[in-house]
């Protein structure tokens, strides 16, 4: 569980933290613009960086500096919530005058405040339990935490890596999912465009998985009858769902289905892979966008509670019927007057509405 989300100096975030700590689920609420994807875009730096980019150049551009202050470096600090032990992952990257691509400045991985490693511009200090740390040098233009090699599954190391390249970034384009896959997965890509890649992977991990999968879907589609994932070439399998109702059945290609209801399937699977590998974070990004307005609340309730018992949920939405389903206390106003100006972050209950909320929000009568 995310315990602290600092950002600093990045797109349109400046000292800004999120103060979702204790919360198993959150809401973000604000105009276009304020940003709310811009949280998203900067948790999945940090994902890409657990899942093996390592390069400065391929997870930030000199244009997601705030208004091109290179003065400045990027900050990101999170500490999370693993095994009962803390874990504190801290990057900086700057832009040295002259310089076309930014580079590490301060690079620190700690666990119980302790450190796992820290690193100073190219020097990096590996602790070890005996009196002396390994100390190598790193291109500052590459991340050194998916170099490091761990020791084992029980390695700090491995153990926070295995947790953040596992969270989920999602903002589906059900488009663009098909359903085929030619290998599995437990690291769905934001668009959900592998998604046949996950349901395979999940289901080779924990086979049981499918018993929420389907609680799911039978109480969303009532004529469910079956998904199936069958090999249909060498080392290629392509997703089919079943139906049936009063004795006649359907199969529908998985890419024949409607995006809202891709939207459901890929809603079980984050409800199954919390409970097979988690707990998991997940941040979503506009879950209701491809659902209807009658569907909307029941299916923002039900990610609520999927995440009451482990794991944490971030939503950003928009939908009315969404935004009524979280409380004040879990849902987060983002908030800026222009383009020039840094997004400010408050808890609902901190800021005076009048009247109905959704109707306010309506008037662009809330604001911190």
């Amino acid at each position: 569980m995310i315990q602290r989300l600092y950002i600093n100096n990045y797109r349109c975030l400046e000292n800004f933290e999120l103060p979702i700590s204790k919360r198993a689920s959150s809401l973000l609420i604000g105009r276009n613009g304020t940003g709310k994807s811009t949280v998203g875009a900067a948790l999945q730096v940090l994902q890409r960086i657990a899942r093996g980019t390592n390069r400065v150049g391929d997870l930030v551009r000199t244009e997601d500096l705030t208004r091109g202050r290179s003065d400045v470096p990027i900050r990101f600090e999170l500490e999370v919530l693993i095994h009962d032990e803390i874990y504190r992952y801290v990057l900086a990257l700057e832009l040295p005058q002259g310089f076309k691509e930014m580079r590490v400045a301060e690079e620190r991985l700690s666990r119980g405040g302790v450190d796992i490693f820290a690193r100073d511009t190219a020097q990096v200090t590996l602790s070890k339990t005996s009196s002396t740390d390994a100390q190598f040098i790193v291109d500052w233009h590459l991340v050194a935490l998916p170099l490091i090699q761990e020791r084992s599954e029980s390695d700090p190391l491995f153990i926070f890596k295995n947790w953040l390249a596992r969270m989920l970034i999602l903002a589906p384009i059900p488009s663009q999912i098909s359903g085929d896959s030619t290998g599995d997965t437990l690291m769905p890509d934001k668009e959900c465009s592998n998604f046949g890649e996950w349901f395979t992977g999940l289901l080779a991990h924990s086979p049981a998985a499918y018993s929420t999968i389907d609680e799911f879907i039978r109480q969303v589609m009532p004529d469910f009858k079956d998904i199936k994932n069958p090999i249909i070439g060498k080392d290629s399998r392509s997703l089919s769902v079943q139906f049936e109702q009063d004795g006649a059945s359907l199969n529908l290609a998985f890419e024949d289905l409607s995006d809202g209801e891709k939207c459901f399937f890929i809603c079980a699977v984050v409800f199954a892979s919390n409970e097979a590998y988690g707990p998991i974070f997940c941040f979503w990004d506009e879950p209701d966008n491809f659902i209807s307005l009658e569907e909307a609340g029941q299916f923002a309730m039900a990610l609520r509670r999927s995440f009451q018992s482990g794991g944490q949920l971030l939503v950003a939405a928009h939908n009315p019927e969404a935004i009524r389903q979280f409380s004040a206390e879990n849902t987060f106003l983002l908030d800026r007057h222009s383009h020039m100006e840094p997004t400010r972050v408050k808890s609902l209950a901190e800021v005076t509405v009048n009247g109905n909320l959704v109707d306010a929000l309506i008037r662009g009568d809330v604001e911190i």
